[in-house]
C-alpha cells in the first residue's frame, strides 16, 4: 500500500499539534520530519527538542529526514528524541555502511537518501543493508519547490532492481507532490509520498491526505 506522508515543514508551527491531528484525521500513519543544518543544505530547521515534543502529540511513524553533514553525531539524538526511521544523505556519509547499521543498532528503520544529481547506481552496495530508500524529486532545502521528473526515472530503476533481486527496502520520494501527481509516483513504483505545501497549505489538510491516499489506492491497484 502506497502511503501519504505529510511533510511539518510546511505545517503552522504555531498551531502544529493541530495541524498533526488534522493529518491523522485524514488517515496519514506517518509524518515526515525535515532537518537542516544550514551546512549541508542552505537552510535552518528543528532539532531533536520539537521530535520529542511531537513524540508527546502523536502515535504516527516520525520519519527524520536529515539534511545535515554530521549524521553519525545526530541520528542517536533525534532516536532518543522518538524518531522511528531516519534517513541519512549519500552525499553527507563519510561511512555509508557503517552509519545505517549504526541506525538500526539504536531501533530506528535506516534509509539512504539521493539527491536529484545522483544516479541510483551508487546504492548497488547498500540496498541489502537499508530499510528504505528516499529519491529526492526538488533540490534539498526549502518547501514548494519543482516536481524534478526524472525522479520518476529513479524510482522506476530501483522497483526494477528491487523486484528482480527480491529486495524488501521501500521507495520514498520528496518534494513537489501533489494530488495532480500522486498517481503517476505510484505507478512508477513508490511506497511513501511525502507532501508538505500541497497538504498544510490547503484549505482542508484532512481533506487533502484523505484525497491523495484514494488517489494513490487506485493507482496502485491499476499498477498490481
Amino acid at each position: 500500500m502506497a502511503q501519504i506522508v505529510p511533510s511539518i515543514l510546511s505545517a503552522d508551527f504555531a498551531r502544529l499539534a493541530e495541524d498533526v491531528a488534522r493529518t491523522e484525521h485524514g488517515g496519514a500513519k506517518m509524518l515526515h520530519v525535515d532537518v537542516m543544518d544550514g551546512h549541508f543544505v542552505p537552510n535552518l530547521t528543528l532539532g531533536p527538542p520539537l521530535v520529542k515534543c511531537l513524540r508527546k502529540v502523536t502515535k504516527l511513524v516520525l520519519d527524520v529526514h536529515l539534511m545535515i553533514t554530521d549524521p553519525d553525531k545526530f541520528s542517536p539524538l533525534f532516536i532518543e528524541a522518538g524518531a522511528d526511521q531516519v534517513s541519512i544523505h549519500y552525499e553527507a556519509a563519510t561511512h555509508l555502511d557503517r552509519t545505517i547499521r549504526m541506525i538500526q543498532s539504536e531501533g530506528a528503520k535506516a534509509g539512504v537518501v539521493l539527491n536529484p544529481a545522483t544516479p541510483v547506481t551508487v546504492l548497488e552496495d547498500i540496498l541489502y543493508v537499508a530499510d528504505f530508500v528516499l529519491i529526492m524529486s526538488v533540490n534539498p532545502g526549502f518547501e514548494a519547490q519543482k516536481f524534478i521528473p526524472n525522479a520518476l526515472n529513479k524510482i522506476r530503476r530501483l522497483d526494477r532492481v528491487r523486484k528482480e533481486q527480491g529486495l524488501g527496502f521501500a521507495i520514498e520520494i520528496d518534494g513537489g507532490v501533489s494530488a495532480e501527481n500522486t498517481a503517476e509516483v505510484v505507478r512508477a513504483g513508490c511506497d511513501w509520498l511525502v507532501a508538505g505545501s500541497a497538504v498544510f497549505h490547503s484549505a482542508d489538510p484532512a481533506a487533502t491526505v484523505k484525497e491523495m491516499q484514494q488517489i494513490a489506492d487506485k493507482a496502485k491497484a491499476v499498477a498490481v
